[in-house]
């Protein structure tokens, strides 16, 4: 029965990117289901204190094939109107390479893939 449970959930993950950002990480993971459909699960994963511990906050957004395309162009037009409509001053590149000096600090560069929206 365990072996036939660790099969199962090696099927079910394909592929697993993860973007820190600040306090938060998020996580894409491409998972298949029993009929062999691939979907995508976004995680913001937030490290939270309570008592004498530690605990993780989750949110997950189950993203399906047929939703890809407008997801995407959603997620696209609504970056592009903070930077040109709200916060056209903004430099957003500086945000990038603050960000590539935290994961050289913190060692983590070695082995992540960058992940673009284009």
């Amino acid at each position: 029965m365990e072996e036939n449970k660790d099969q199962e959930q090696d099927k079910s993950e394909i592929y697993s990117q993860r973007v820190r950002a600040g306090k938060r990480t998020y996580f894409f993971d491409i998972k298949s289901t029993r009929s062999n459909d691939y979907y995508l699960t976004i995680t913001e994963s937030k490290r939270r204190f309570k008592d004498e511990g530690f605990f993780y906050e989750k949110h997950k957004i189950f993203l399906y094939k047929e939703d890809f395309d407008k997801f995407l162009e959603a997620l696209k037009g609504t970056i592009d109107h903070v930077k040109t409509e709200l916060m056209p001053d903004v430099d957003f590149s500086k945000f990038e390479e603050s960000a590539e000096k935290a994961e050289g600090a913190a060692g983590a560069g070695a082995g992540d893939t960058e992940l673009t929206w284009e």
